[in-house]
C-alpha cells in the first residue's frame, strides 16, 4: 500500500536521553491520524523528523514518498506544519503575515493576497486581518499560524496539538478545518491532548509511550482493546425503573447501577447479552427512552495502555 508518510524504526536520542526508540507511523491518502502519548512520548519528536526539522540517529521515513533525510528540501514543499508555540511575525498584521509566506512560496502577489483573505476566513480571522498579531490573544494566534501552515496548500500537514488554549467553540471550528482538509484530499498528523478530539477525527490513532509504539488502530479498534461493555437503559416512566433493574439483573446476573438522570448502567462481556436485554425489556413490556450498549471511552483506552493518570496526561510535551 502507497501512504502519504511513512516512517519505520526511527530513534532519536538527546545525550543520554532517548526520544524515539524504534517508532513506526503511517497514513494513508486522505486520511487523519492521530498520535497521542503521554508527556515526553515522543510525539512532537516524531514530527519534527518528518517535517524534515530533525534528523533521525537511525531508522527511515518518507513523506510523500520522498525521503526526508536525502530529499528534505523537496519534502518541505508538500507539507505544512503547525507546532506548539505560534510562530507567526507579531510586527505585522494577520494578512500581512500569510502574504509574505505566501510570497516566500512563490505565489503571485495576487494569489498570495486571495490565499490570505481565503484562510483568515476559513479560520475565522477576516475580521481581525488588519491588526498587528502583538495584539491577538493566544487563541488568534494559534489560528493563524494554522492558517499559515496551510497556505502553500500542502499535500500532507502535521499539527501538534493545534487547539491548545481555544475555547470549546473555536476548538470545534478548527475540527471542521480539519475534517474539510481531508475531504479535500490533504493527509493530517495530529496530536492532541484532548481525547475526545482524536476520537472525532481520527481515521486511526497511534499511541506512543516511552518512545515507543504500543498501540495502532481504529479508534473503535481501541476501545476494543480494552474490553467491557455497558448497557444503557433509561426507561421512559421513571416509575419503572425497578422493574428495569430486576430485568436487567435476571438476565445479565450483573448488579444495576442508578446514574444521574435515571439511566441503570451495568457492564457486560458480549454483545449477546444487550439482544437479550432488549427482548427480555420487550417482554416486560418495559417502555425505553434510552437503550445502548457502549463501548469504553478513549480516555479509558489511554489510561489503560499507558498507565498514566488523566492529571498527568494534560499538559504540554516540550521537546521530546
Amino acid at each position: 500500500m502507497s501512504y502519504a508518510f511513512e516512517a519505520e524504526g526511527l530513534v532519536k536520542r538527546y545525550g543520554s536521553t532517548t526520544a524515539l526508540a524504534g517508532v513506526s507511523l503511517h497514513a494513508r491518502r486522505g486520511t487523519v491520524l492521530g498520535v497521542l502519548g503521554p508527556n515526553g512520548a515522543g510525539k512532537t519528536t516524531a514530527i519534527q523528523i518528518l517535517a524534515t526539522l530533525l534528523r533521525p540517529d537511525a531508522g527511515r521515513a518518507t513523506v510523500g514518498g520522498l525521503d526526508v533525510v536525502r530529499d528534505a528540501a523537496r519534502v518541505g514543499r508538500l507539507v505544512g506544519l503547525t507546532g506548539q508555540y505560534a510562530t507567526v511575525d507579531e510586527d505585522l498584521t494577520g494578512a500581512e503575515n500569510l502574504v509574505l509566506l505566501g510570497r516566500l512560496l512563490d505565489l503571485p502577489r495576487a494569489a498570495a493576497r486571495s490565499r490570505a483573505r481565503a484562510l483568515l476566513t476559513q479560520v475565522g480571522l477576516m475580521d481581525a486581518a488588519h491588526l498587528r498579531v502583538s495584539a491577538y490573544s493566544g487563541g488568534m494566534r494559534r489560528r493563524l499560524d494554522l492558517a499559515a501552515g496551510l497556505i502553500g496548500r500542502p499535500e500532507i500537514v502535521f499539527l501538534d496539538e493545534p487547539t491548545t488554549g481555544l475555547d470549546p467553540g473555536k476548538r470545534e471550528d478548527l475540527w471542521a478545518t480539519i475534517r474539510a482538509l481531508a475531504a479535500e484530499g490533504a493527509t493530517v498528523l495530529l496530536t492532541t491532548q484532548y481525547l475526545e478530539e482524536a476520537d472525532a477525527l481520527a481515521d486511526e490513532i497511534t499511541v506512543i509511550d516511552h518512545g515507543r509504539v504500543i498501540a495502532h488502530d481504529t479508534p473503535a479498534g481501541l476501545k476494543q482493546l480494552v474490553g467491557g461493555r455497558t448497557i444503557v437503559v433509561r426507561p421512559s416512566d421513571p416509575a419503572l425503573l425497578g422493574a428495569a433493574a430486576r430485568v436487567v439483573e435476571r438476565v445479565t446476573g450483573r448488579p444495576v447501577e442508578q446514574q444521574h438522570g435515571g439511566a441503570l448502567t451495568t457492564p457486560v462481556e458480549s454483545a449477546r447479552a444487550f439482544t437479550d436485554v432488549v427482548r427480555a425489556l420487550e417482554t416486560a413490556r418495559v417502555d425505553v427512552a434510552e437503550l445502548a450498549l457502549r463501548l469504553p471511552s478513549l480516555d479509558e483506552v489511554f489510561f489503560s495502555l499507558t498507565g498514566v493518570t488523566e492529571t498527568s496526561a494534560t499538559g504540554t510535551e516540550e521537546t521530546a
